[in-house]
């Protein structure tokens, strides 16, 4: 059968299609009485393992040793009455040198025939070619599965980091290292699970559904159970279900599962996410200091075969002693004054804004000096660092600091600027829990969607006393990012969530309507728009203000805000430039990249969250009621035609 001649069935010339030449392919199997899918197929070696028997085969040699491997066709070369096909299996590549003389006509033709991307199992020879290349001389074959559409082209292969995430079947077969992050991947998540059995943790399954919110302060996503009729929470951490294991008697537990969290999406942020959480009943921060540690250290020997290792050009120390340092004593050190409670909340506050932040009326002066921390000290952190003491506030599950009772007794482990490992003496007094369990039922109440529920079980189960204890919380898939130097989250998993794909036509293909429909009509007759300016603007004035076009090449929510958006654009300089607006509740970052915008150029560097804004986005805002009738403020950012070239001067 030959490319060139494929028809449809009404005789109509295919050969510019390709997944239709390969459909009609398959037809010609199936009506020829063959099966294009295969069966099983008992192959003998992996071809690693044959590269490395046969590594000292001479130039020019054959061996009458017969194998079976199996794997994808990668490439194919056709000379005639030879043919060169490139196999790849799960452990590697190797060269299958076909001959007419060794196959006969008919099947070197189906050979021949063969498109790349097809399944095949072959049974042959070693040999070694003329010119070095180690190959399996084919003495047979059989297609084991038929790939409709073709592999994206060999030497651009898959690029587009949208496409690779969507579909990362292809991803893995064209980008072979991102099948060894996953290998490594798998080999960290194994070596954490033996290093934990192996001082003495049992691993323990509990529930994904939680009925009540709690374990973490997090917005949740919600389900309903149809049974109970009543509404559950995927679970935000598993905390509040382990210690209940210790309250019950076993002394060491561990997790290692999903968590689930209905926030925005950054590099070190998805909404799914893995972790590793444990809890050892008559251990305190130092015992957790120490596992977690080694858990760490463990985990990079698996993947790395050392501790010393390259985090995004920044080498990191992962053995000997690690850095321990109190929040206030980082936050004073960052800041370069005193930070501590001592100051007065005014004096935090002034300290806070001067660094770039902005403070909350509600923040007490643990919230202010957590705050501070983030903004002077959080990011110089690259040295893997243990920072102590946390206040109060931001810590409703801690147990309080003998003598010291705005502080608890909590660490986070710091490396490279990101936040590790989480861990706390734990609180095991039920009066106190229950207190902040009721404080935390305030805050929701007042609108803090992100604050926990009270867990009246749990503090039944402390009431029957659980014994002093430590606990921590590892993120696992950041673990990895670093461990394999991973500039993303999306690059540690393996099917991260993405918006709707939007295929020609510009609908998802989950929703592609069977016909075009009319957009409703937009019903402004209840849109509040302020009122135009009375006074003028003198013409010399505004055209100080340069608008230009600019184009999104990345777009990332800021860590620790809740409004910003850090936006990377093309603003046709050559050089890029760094936005921050605040439009978080209205956009997600993905859904912005590669857009087309309008942002004043030349307004002077403002700093934010401890990152320089260079100029503001412009959008369109009005009012319209809410669901209780109340005003609500709705924003629309500007976006024109993406035709307009980066940095074209709006006039």
């Amino acid at each position: 059968m030959s490319d060139t001649n494929d028809t449809t069935g009404n005789g109509q010339v295919i050969e510019d299609d390709p997944i239709a030449v390969r459909r009609a392919k398959r037809e010609a199997l199936i009506a020829a009485g063959r099966d294009p899918y295969g069966h099983a197929f008992a192959y003998s070696h992996h071809l690693a393992d044959l590269a490395a028997q046969y590594e000292g085969l001479e130039d020019g040699a054959s061996t009458s040793d017969e194998v079976q491997v199996a794997g994808r066709i990668m490439a194919k070369r056709d000379q005639g009455k030879l043919a060169f096909l490139e196999l790849r299996d799960s452990s590697g590549d190797m060269q299958l040198f076909c001959r007419i003389n060794a196959l006969g006509e008919e099947s070197f033709a189906e050979l021949k025939d063969l498109d790349v991307g097809d399944w095949i199992g072959v049974v042959g020879t070693m040999m070694r070619t003329k010119r070095g290349q180690l190959s399996v001389a084919v003495e047979s074959f059989e297609l084991l599965s038929k790939s409709l559409r073709p592999l994206p082209e060999k030497f651009h292969g898959l690029a587009d980091k949208e496409t690779r995430y969507r579909q990362r079947y292809v991803d893995l077969v064209m980008n072979p290292e991102v099948k060894d992050t996953f290998t490594k991947r798998f080999k960290i998540v194994a070596a954490i699970r033996r290093f934990m059995e192996d001082h003495g943790y049992f691993e323990v399954e509990t529930p994904i559904l939680h009925p009540i919110l709690g374990g973490a302060n997090a917005r949740p996503f919600v389900t309903h159970h149809n049974a109970l009729d009543k509404d559950f929470y995927l679970r935000i951490a598993t905390e509040l279900h382990l210690k209940r294991l210790i309250v019950g008697g076993f002394e060491k537990v561990f997790e290692i599962g999903r968590q689930f969290r209905n926030e925005g999406m950054d590099p070190y942020h998805n909404p799914e996410f893995t972790t590793m959480e444990f809890y050892q009943a008559f251990s305190d921060l130092e015992g957790m200091m120490e596992l977690t540690q080694g858990v760490v250290q463990a985990a990079a020997l698996a993947a790395c075969g050392t501790t010393q290792v390259e985090y995004q050009g920044q080498q990191v120390d992962l053995g000997g002693t690690w850095r321990r340092a109190t929040m206030i004593e980082l936050a004073s050190e960052g800041a370069g004054e005193d930070v501590s409670f001592a100051r007065t909340r005014e004096e935090l506050v002034a300290i806070l804004e001067r660094n770039g932040g902005h403070a909350e009326d509600a923040w007490g002066k643990g919230k202010l000096i957590a705050e501070i921390f983030e903004a002077v000290a959080e990011e110089k952190l690259i040295q893997p660092t243990f920072v102590t003491e946390h206040p109060l506030e931001v810590s409703p599950l801690a147990k309080k600091k003998a003598g010291e009772p705005e502080l608890t007794e909590r660490f986070e482990l710091f490396i490279c600027g990101h936040e590790y490992a989480n861990a706390f003496g734990e609180l095991n007094d039920p009066v106190d829990q229950a207190e902040r369990f009721r404080k935390q039922v305030e805050a929701k109440d007042l609108g803090d969607d992100e604050a926990m529920g009270y867990d009246d079980d749990y503090v039944r189960a402390l009431e029957y006393g659980m014994p002093p204890a430590g606990g921590c919380g590892i993120g696992i898939d950041r673990l990895v990012m670093l461990l394999t130097d991973a500039p993303s989250i999306r690059d540690v998993l393996l099917f991260p969530h993405m918006r709707d794909e939007a295929p020609a036509g510009g609908r998802s293909r989950a929703a592609a309507p069977a016909a075009v429909e009319t957009p409703a009509p937009i019903n402004f007759s209840k849109v509040v728009v302020e009122p135009l300016f009375e006074d003028e603007v003198d013409f010399d004035t505004f055209s100080k203000s340069d608008f230009r076009a600019v184009k999104v090449k990345e777009c990332v929510a800021v860590p620790k805000s809740k409004k910003l958006l850090q936006f990377t654009l093309d603003d046709g300089t050559g050089a890029d430039r760094v936005i921050l607006s605040g439009i978080h509740a209205y956009y997600e970052p993905e859904e912005l990249v590669g857009r087309t915008l309008i942002a004043i150029t030349n307004l002077p560097p403002r700093k934010m969250m401890g990152v320089e804004s260079c100029g503001m986005l412009l959008s369109a805002i009005h009012e319209e009621p809410g669901e209780d009738g109340q005003p609500e403020e709705r924003l629309n950012l500007l976006m024109v035609d993406d035709r307009i070239p980066a940095g074209a001067k709006l006039y």
